[in-house]
């Protein structure tokens, strides 16, 4: 009898099935950590990007109360039929072109240098990084001066190697603009995109290029047959990246040059804040802010969809496993 009741005594009490204790104060917790997250999210992202698109619908130029004056999709006619705003999607395109076929190739190439063993090559990092520390009103301020008609560096060096009838007014001239604003940016930005494609360098094992190189690859061979595949998705993460940038660019383009002259550098940020801040034309500049949203979340939503989808699959896959 007293062996029995001790076998009752030591029988584990289970909770009825579908009732965990506990699982409700965890909830709790989980809840309580993600509201104050989940409320700056609604009012620092969901309320201004709703803001917007109310306002986009009115001719108003924020003064006086809300918005009376109901256009509908009036402005967004008008966005489409801009000159200066399909202007700001060229430029933006150029940029694009320019940072994939030259900002980023550039980048790669100093990534791998770095990458070998070189004498000072910290240091190397640190100078190629640091233009990417600092802020864009500095950089711009910088090649403000640099790029000057009168006094400027630029042209200084041109006169001083005997080619000064190359000497020109840099960020006034409409036909070279965008070109050197894309110096002044590749200048700014490598850096960032160089320390991505190290990273992504040094997390390739070397066991691949060494059994590589025993199977006779040379450099080249080697480079685009395991080092360039492996950096895949490093590489469409600084296209994202770079895309991304190109569509909300905005200060350093302000600093240097205001979207001068007449507009030949100016972007979809630059249009947007002369009509809000400087025209007062509340209403529109929202549509334009709206159209930057959704070529954002468009090509953003597109991007992950048809480029990136075997990244974030092996992501989830990898993550899976691990459980």
């Amino acid at each position: 009898m007293a062996v029995a009741n001790m076998a009752t005594a030591t029988e584990p009490v289970t909770a009825p099935r579908g009732h965990r204790p506990g699982r409700r104060a965890e909830w709790m917790s989980i809840a309580l950590f993600v509201l104050p997250a989940l409320v700056l999210f609604a009012l620092l992202v969901l309320a201004p990007i709703l803001v917007a698109m109310y306002t986009s619908l009115f001719n108003w130029n924020g003064l006086g109360g809300p918005p009376t004056d109901f256009v509908g999709l009036g402005n967004f006619t008008r966005m489409f039929s801009d000159k200066v705003f399909i202007g700001d999607l060229q430029r933006g395109l150029l940029l694009v072109a320019l940072s994939v076929t030259v900002q980023l190739p550039m980048a790669l190439g100093i990534a791998l240098l770095l990458n070998q063993r070189l004498r000072g090559r910290a240091v190397f990092r640190l100078l190629f990084f640091a233009p990417y520390v600092l802020s864009e009103v500095i950089a711009g301020v910088l090649f403000t001066m640099i790029f000057s008609r009168n006094q400027g560096l630029a042209n200084y060096l041109l006169r001083l190697v005997g080619l000064g009838g190359l000497e020109s007014t840099w960020f006034a001239d409409r036909a070279i603009v965008m070109y050197v604003l894309f110096f002044v940016l590749t200048w700014k930005f490598f850096g960032f995109h160089m320390v991505l494609y190290l990273a992504g360098r040094q997390n390739i094992p070397s066991e691949l290029t060494e059994a590589a190189a025993i199977d006779g690859a040379g450099t080249w061979k080697a480079f685009r047959h395991v080092t360039l595949p492996l950096l895949g998705p490093t590489i469409r993460i600084t296209v994202f990246l770079s895309v991304i940038g190109t569509i909300q660019l905005f200060d350093l383009v302000w600093v240097l040059t205001e979207g001068g002259p007449i507009n030949a550098s100016e972007t979809m940020a630059i249009t947007m804040f002369q009509y809000g801040f400087v025209r007062s034309e509340i209403g529109y500049a929202s549509t334009i802010s709206v159209g930057m949203f959704f070529l954002s979340l468009l090509f953003a939503l597109g991007y992950q969809r048809f480029v990136m989808r075997r990244d974030t699959e092996g992501a989830i896959t990898g993550m899976r496993d691990r459980r």
